[in-house]
């Protein structure tokens, strides 16, 4: 198993490519702590538990520092320690730029860049202190190249890229790599609501004609995570099926 006896939170591992990442970690061997505001963390966690390993569910906003803090206060008295931090959580509220509103801008801004330097700051405090960390921060193939109706997302996926290659150089003496994993267009319950033409029409632009799986983004975490990877850090993985060659 390539995460045995390790400590993980993933934050938004309630469903979609969280929850492959969730379940891949734990039946490689981790310990996984779900952060997450949705409910549907509970049942993710009893269906990892009853099928494939270990995993908790807190209910927590990865904006709220107090309440990061505090969790990751009882996380580190519980297990001794936190080995990766997965910053899976983010929003979208897609508009194009003179139809995007203050407030869309700043929601996006806080939860996708603001969360994942909150976690990021809390968690890798306990990860000095132990001389080991992995930390692997949701990207996007848009924070490479932009995408239409997303000023918002875009500018905080590229935020994440610059953050994580500012966290390799801050980090490393500590034993800890930061990195970014930039997935493409993914089959999740979001984009389920997208009308099954477009998607057609999207995946017609992808070079390998298919939409990802959970699971195919859950690898590249898994890796980023591992000990296969512990001269790794600064990057940022692609996984979109080569459209961002």
């Amino acid at each position: 198993m390539r995460l045995k006896n390790k400590m993980a939170i993933v934050t938004g591992g309630a469903r979609g490519i969280g929850k492959a990442v969730s379940s891949l970690f734990a039946k490689e061997g981790a310990s996984v702590i779900i952060w997450d505001l949705l409910d549907e963390g509970v049942e993710t966690a009893k269906s990892i538990n009853n099928e494939v390993g270990t995993a908790e569910f807190t209910k927590i906003s990865v904006t709220d520092k107090a309440a990061i803090e505090a969790e990751a206060k009882r996380i580190h008295k519980k297990y001794g320690k936190i080995d990766i931090l997965i910053n899976n959580a983010g929003i979208t509220k897609d508009r194009t730029l003179h139809k995007m509103s203050e407030e869309e801008w700043d929601a996006v801004i806080d939860v996708n860049l603001k969360g994942v330097f909150l976690c990021t700051q809390v968690v890798s405090q306990y990860m000095k202190e132990a001389g080991y960390g992995r930390i692997v921060s949701a990207a996007s193939n848009v924070g490479l190249r932009g995408n239409f109706g997303q000023t918002n997302y875009s500018a905080t996926k590229a935020g994440v890229i610059a953050m994580s290659k500012t966290w390799t150089m801050e980090l490393g003496k500590y034993g800890i790599t930061a990195n970014a994993l930039a997935p493409g267009f993914t089959l999740t319950e979001m984009t389920g609501q997208i009308p099954k033409e477009h998607i057609e029409g999207i995946k017609s632009q992808i070079p390998l004609k298919k939409a990802a799986l959970p699971i195919d983004i859950a690898y590249g975490y898994l890796y980023l995570a591992s000990d296969e990877a512990s001269y790794v850090s600064g990057i940022c993985l692609t996984i979109d099926g080569g459209i961002s060659r």
